[in-house]
């Protein structure tokens, strides 16, 4: 690929605190929105599929008819998510290699198509979503879901925090990217076309013990041992230090008896 679509960067990087991150969601609580949607015998395809735990669930609701093919730009990954589904005994998931600003499929080839958490780190979501919208068949849905890390709220108050979403936001978009993608989905969809968006948010929150300690444990390791906090160090716009003081503020707020955080994701459905 030539252009500025090639040079679109993962924020947060493939590194296992990632992925352990991303193998804890389900379509239950990253795609309920869609569920409705989608019956046996269906072709769905699911951009940026990641480790496969959603890709898995949807492949159930489709199958044992329907189809799915999955994509993500990263080999590694991929061949995670295969065992993973392989592991679940489901024999109608196809994994590939594939970018979103050039599926390689035809025309209308697919009922639904799914993407969880990709807008925001694309440099051109409206063109991502025209290449969703080409390979939907008349008839069918796009389903797109994404944070919105203004939106992000915690207690007690942590300064540690605010200054880790302040570097988390300046670097996705110093990597090309839209951390608060969510409220612009509606937005992107209609600039791609689609003639009908139902626009919806939902949430995540964390606020048991076991939540708490899971997600702060999990940014803790993710500032310090990951894409986002090496591209933040390289950039200038932290030092390591900082970052493990960011990493400490974490772990502070996941011990703390009455922590709590939410964040909200946008949703749309698009058709037409």
């Amino acid at each position: 690929m030539s252009g500025p679509q090639s040079e679109t960067v993962y924020t947060h990087g493939h590194q296992e605190a990632v992925l352990r991150s991303h193998r804890s969601r389900t379509a239950a609580d990253s795609a309920a929105y869609l569920l409705p949607e989608l019956r046996p015998g269906q072709a769905l395809l699911d951009v940026g599929c990641g480790p496969g735990t959603i890709t898995a669930d949807l492949a159930e609701l489709v199958g044992p008819t329907g189809r799915v093919v999955a994509v993500d730009t990263s080999a590694e990954v991929l061949e995670q998510a295969a065992g993973y589904v392989a592991e679940r005994g489901l024999a109608n998931v196809v994994f590939e290699l594939a970018d979103v600003h050039r599926l390689p499929y035809r025309d209308g080839e697919f009922d639904v198509v799914h993407a969880h958490q990709v807008l925001q780190h694309l440099g051109d979501p409206v063109s991502a979503l025209r290449e969703m919208r080409r390979v939907t068949a008349p008839g069918g849905v796009v389903a797109a879901r994404d944070a919105d890390y203004a939106s992000m709220t915690w207690f007690p108050e942590a300064p540690a925090l605010d200054r880790w979403l302040e570097l988390y936001r300046r670097t996705a978009r110093a990597n090309g990217g839209e951390p608060d993608a969510g409220r612009r989905l509606l937005s992107w969809a209609r600039a791609a076309g689609f003639t009908e968006v139902t626009a919806s948010t939902s949430t995540w929150t964390y606020a048991t013990p076991e939540r708490r300690d899971w997600w702060g444990g999990s940014w803790a390791d993710r500032v310090t041992g990951t894409a986002f906090g090496r591209t933040a160090v390289e950039r200038g716009f932290a030092d390591r230090v900082e970052l493990e003081r960011i990493a400490d503020g974490w772990r502070e707020w996941s011990a703390a008896e009455d922590g709590w955080f939410s964040m909200i994701h946008g949703e749309v459905l698009a058709r037409g």
